[in-house]
């Protein structure tokens, strides 16, 4: 009912407001302070006498409430607070707005240091200045505005062929059609949606296609059309894709119409202020900084909107309707291609059933026709969501679970499981100042400044576009996909093994297809921002690992994708800089998993002119880079360990070169460190070993030494086991338990992992894996005591 009375309270409608205050004393609910919020900026835009205001007023304190609390927690669009504060005046001509409160500092003992005021360091500066920052700014807002980015394929254009011209004019054509009958589709639904009388599943997606000009919804519907792959995709994949882009849509707009936008532009030219290298105030963290301008700035909306996120349901919804008006208004005459057939129309999309595992999945496929249409048109335009794209300026800082990263678009703080709440409503509770260290770390990530590795990416485009090299990740085209062997023309005389090779080689197409966009998206993007410096605003999971927010292309993508990243900001490599560089080429290698570090720098000193041949001839040379675990990252860093080794002075030499780091079952670590568990520490890397550590293989040694003493006493399962106890069958277990992995989910991945061995009986595998969580449990307690005492 707030949100009614919200409504009426901007249309004026007063008598309304005080009819609903009735009622809900009427049935016995107290009035909430957003119902006073409501009927005094009512009073406020009507200008209401003196004496309608003072009780409203008096009621307000009479239900406990006091007047600063409507501006000190109340959240407000437009011009709401101003009319609030207006009647409030009327009666109290005096009134001042209380002081924004005190920032809260978080009194984790973990991070009493960082936080405290006697130890302030200056935040990091960014080497740009305020203008710069402020022209990037308006570059992102631009492209948030607009809701998507069409860019350049980096797949070679061919020449254009006749073929080609006279698909492109064809499609244009059919666009054109399209575009028309979508419109007159939706128009007509919308139509027969506004006469029911009665609220039904079909008329209550009415409010949520007006939200939108008619056009937008076309626009929408039009673009999932041009993505859509020749195999097809799921339908709940689709109908949530349209769902959420009508969601964005309406966010951006209600961010305009709310103005809260042009106070978000206000905020921000302050705020890079903090992040500039030519200007002042540093001893603020960007989120505090970014507080005290809001705090600063008094009138216009709260930032902190209202969250509006629409039910996971109402989304799909939204979607399906909008794919069933696709599927019925869009058709092409079935002769287009082939004048000999009849004028008769069909549908370009249908409607089809298919297996994975056990479950019927329902998917929308292109017609062959269309599918060809487009093939022939080789069009080399992308278009992506603005959200997908890397950031241009550095993000909006992390205030609130509902507040940070893009300028428009909406960013959850954490990521969930479509439909789930929980999580949600557990971070709804929390203390905003209990956040603080989480909002800090992620707005820290997010301000790392990155650019593009020209040279590699070249290399990459270049081999992508000659037919790709699977050894190397870089996926074929699919005209290099298997082709069934000849086949009778008649398909109902073919054989069993002639369907399942044709079967296995669709399979296999739409697998390459798959990957082929996959890496021609993370390619196109990467060369789309080739000359600009970006940034990932960050989020994080229910567990609080970390992650970039645009989602083809960041810092933890595939080797491809990481060895194109550099960051913007380089630092001397200094005394041991270039060692350790070396270091991390063998580590990238995979060649000395076992060795010490000083051993895996003999190495690469020896393996010099290797380094040298395939920094200086990649693709030309004897190509050592190429037979690496991580080849790309290697040949990043063979091209970077030459031009520091071959600078007059190497510890001077300025390196943007990032190096990936990995923690030894990371979980496990903060366990050991949180318990002080010694045997656990050294076995986790936390330390100091001569040669690194692996907990998964001392976990596997650990159970084979409980195995030998049950098969010693005659344990039947022990003795069948003999042989099989590996790393690998313990690993993901031992990773797991961490995250709670119970004695029944350690089973089933046990049991997962034992099927993949061959030679294994397969009637002992329920006893076995049964056998086998029990010791893994009881060997990561003897290792790690503490862990599971604190569990």
């Amino acid at each position: 009912y707030n949100i009614v009375m919200r409504s009426w309270a901007r249309k004026g409608h007063l008598q309304r407001i005080n009819r609903l205050f009735s009622m809900l004393e009427s049935v016995g609910l107290r009035p909430s302070l957003d119902s006073y919020a409501a009927a005094l900026e009512c009073m406020g835009r009507n200008q209401s006498s003196t004496k309608a205001i003072w009780r409203c007023v008096q009621q307000l304190k009479n239900d406990g409430f006091h007047v600063d609390d409507l501006f000190q927690k109340c959240l407000f669009e437009e011009d709401e607070k101003e009319k609030v504060l207006r009647a409030i005046r009327i009666v109290q001509p005096d009134y001042q707005l209380p002081p924004p409160p005190n920032p809260q500092t978080c009194k984790t003992s973990l991070l009493q240091d960082f936080y405290s005021e006697e130890k302030m360091v200056s935040y990091p500066k960014l080497d740009f200045s305020v203008q710069e920052l402020q022209e990037r700014f308006q570059q992102q807002l631009e492209m948030e505005l607009d809701n998507t980015v069409t860019i350049e394929s980096v797949e070679s254009t061919k020449p254009l062929t006749p073929q080609a011209i006279k698909a492109r004019k064809l499609l244009a054509t059919l666009r054109s059609r399209w575009h028309d009958s979508i419109l007159q589709a939706l128009q007509k639904s919308k139509h027969s949606m506004s006469k029911l009388k009665t609220v039904s599943g079909y008329n209550i997606l009415y409010p949520y296609l007006c939200l939108l000009p008619d056009e937008e919804y076309v626009d929408i519907m039009l673009q999932i059309l041009n993505t859509l792959s020749p195999q097809g995709e799921s339908l709940a994949v689709l109908a949530r894709e349209l769902g959420s882009k009508v969601y964005n849509r309406y966010i951006t707009q209600r961010k305009l119409r709310s103005r809260q936008l042009e106070k978000v532009q206000k905020v921000y030219e302050d705020y890079i202020h903090l992040l500039a290298k030519d200007s002042q105030p540093n001893e603020y963290l960007p989120r505090e900084y970014w507080e005290k301008l809001v705090g600063e700035a008094g009138f216009g909306p709260s930032l902190n909107l209202k969250d509006c996120s629409w039910p996971y349901m109402l989304l799909m919804r939204l979607g399906m309707h909008m794919l069933e008006l696709l599927v019925h208004a869009v058709k092409v005459p079935r002769n287009i291609l082939n004048p000999r057939l009849e004028p008769k129309l069909i549908p370009v999309l249908y409607h089809i059933y298919s297996f994975r595992s056990s479950w019927q999945v329902g998917l929308v496929k292109p017609h062959p026709i269309f599918s060809q249409i487009v093939s022939d048109a080789a069009e080399t335009l992308l278009t992506f969501n603005s959200s997908a794209l890397p950031m241009l300026c550095p993000p909006v800082p992390w205030t609130s679970p509902h507040f940070g990263a893009f300028v428009l678009n909406d960013t959850k703080l954490m990521r969930f499981v479509d439909g789930a709440v929980q999580h949600q409503l557990l971070l709804e509770q929390c203390p905003l100042v209990n956040l603080h260290p989480v909002l800090d770390a992620l707005n820290q990530l997010g301000n790392c400044a990155w650019k593009i590795n020209q040279p590699v990416l070249d290399i990459i485009i270049s081999i992508f576009n000659d037919k790709g090299n699977e050894k190397l990740d870089i996926p074929p085209p699919i005209s290099e996909a298997p082709r069934p062997s000849a086949a009778p023309s008649n398909s109902s005389t073919w054989n069993k093994s002639q369907k399942h090779e044709l079967l296995l080689c669709k399979k296999k197409t739409a697998e390459m297809h798959s990957l082929r966009m996959d890496a021609l998206y993370k390619l196109s993007i990467a060369n789309y921002v080739r000359d600009k410096v970006f940034w990932f605003p960050h989020n994080m999971d229910f567990r609080g690992r970390t992650y970039p927010c645009p989602p083809y292309f960041n810092h933890l993508g595939n080797d491809v994708t990481r060895a194109i990243l550099l960051f913007a900001e380089g630092r001397p490599l200094g005394p041991k800089g270039l060692d350790w560089l070396k270091i991390h080429l063998i580590n990238l290698t995979g060649l000395k998993k076992k060795n010490a570090l000083q051993e895996r720098l003999e190495y690469a000193n020896e393996i010099m002119e290797e380094i040298l041949d395939s920094a200086d001839h990649p693709l030309t040379g004897r190509k050592w880079w190429m037979n690496t675990d991580e080849p790309w990252q290697a040949l990043a860093c063979c091209m970077e360990i030459a031009k520091a080794s071959r600078s007059p002075d190497p510890a001077a030499y300025v390196s943007h070169f990032p190096v990936h780091q990995d923690g030894s079952c990371n979980g496990l670590q903060h366990y050991a460190a949180l318990g002080r568990d010694l045997i656990g520490a050294i076995s986790v890397n936390l330390m100091p070993c001569n040669v690194p550590q692996d907990v998964y293989s001392a976990v596997a040694q650990q159970v084979e030494e409980f195995r030998k003493k049950d098969a010693e006493q005659g344990v039947k399962i022990a003795q069948v086991l003999q042989g099989f106890i590996s790393r690998k069958v313990v690993k993901q277990t031992v990773m797991t338990v961490v995250y709670g992995v119970t004695r029944y989910g350690g089973r089933l991945q046990m049991e997962k992992r034992l099927k993949e061995i061959d030679e294994f009986p397969e009637e002992y595998l329920w006893e076995a894996s049964h056998y086998l969580v029990k010791q893994v449990f009881n060997g990561i307690k003897e290792m790690f005591s503490a862990t599971r005492d604190i569990q």
